[in-house]
């Protein structure tokens, strides 16, 4: 079997750490890499300063397969992300002129094409991440990828980035709702867990209609074992006197 490759998530802005901006990249990050064989092992929201930036990035690019990057490439002075890529890396930023030729597509007023043209700053050595909204392009170097905030924009760079990244196996699950505590099933659980230690196997509890429950859930890449724990799980579940549900789950 092929090895696990890796990613880390760094989401940029100090927007997302005061709550006036809700991040809903990392789940698409997450769902789409986990698709195609990359696995999110850790994510971070950090502040827009340098210095915390370029440790950031220095320090993940070295122990993850892949880094993304979200936010901070826009025309503010709070925008410093290509800055400290440049920084971590220990090369200058220049204007790339594909970028800036894209930017100049749409007229503005002097003042404020300077401020756009801000946008087109990469990093020496840096490769374009094609933008399929026809904004300016992120950029990748080495293995850390640099893409927009804004979601659709995120989106729309991540998806021209298919079928050009290395993978591994692809994470299944399978899920099991039941309407019984966690404490109810906690030993049978580990049993299992023990049991198959290839998979990762998680309880997560809800409350719905006057009801407490619990879904379970059982993530791994071999099929035939994920299958023996689903079933060791829904015999437990019927052992604890409710009847489990398994629910459509193909993440």
């Amino acid at each position: 079997m092929s090895e696990a490759v890796t990613a880390c998530v760094l989401i940029i802005g100090n927007e997302i750490l005061s709550g006036r901006t809700q991040d809903v990249n990392l789940h698409h990050l997450a769902t789409t890499l986990g698709g195609w064989g990359i696995r999110i092992k850790e994510a971070r929201v950090i502040p827009d300063i340098e210095e915390v930036i370029v440790a950031a990035v220095n320090e993940t690019r070295r122990n993850f397969d892949y880094v993304f990057t979200t936010g901070g490439i826009g025309p503010t002075h709070d925008d410093i992300t290509a800055t400290c890529i440049a920084n971590a890396f220990g090369v200058e930023l220049y204007q790339h002129e594909e970028i800036a030729q894209r930017i100049r597509q749409r007229p503005a007023p002097e003042d404020v094409m300077i401020n756009r043209l801000l946008m087109a700053r990469v990093p020496t050595g840096a490769v374009l991440i094609d933008n399929p909204t026809g904004g300016p392009q992120g950029f990748a170097m080495e293995n850390v990828y640099v893409m927009a905030g804004i979601p659709m924009v995120m989106q729309a760079m991540l998806s021209s980035l298919e079928g050009k990244l290395k993978s591994g196996p692809i994470i299944k699950s399978r899920s099991i709702r039941a309407y019984l505590g966690e404490s109810q099933i906690a030993h049978e659980l580990g049993a299992i867990q023990q049991t198959h230690r290839g998979l990762d196997i998680g309880s997560y509890p809800f409350y719905r209609a006057d009801r407490y429950g619990t879904v379970l859930v059982v993530r791994g890449t071999d099929e035939g074992d994920i299958n023996t724990a689903v079933v060791a799980i829904m015999d437990a579940v019927r052992m604890s006197g409710e009847t489990p549900e398994e629910l459509d789950d193909n993440d």
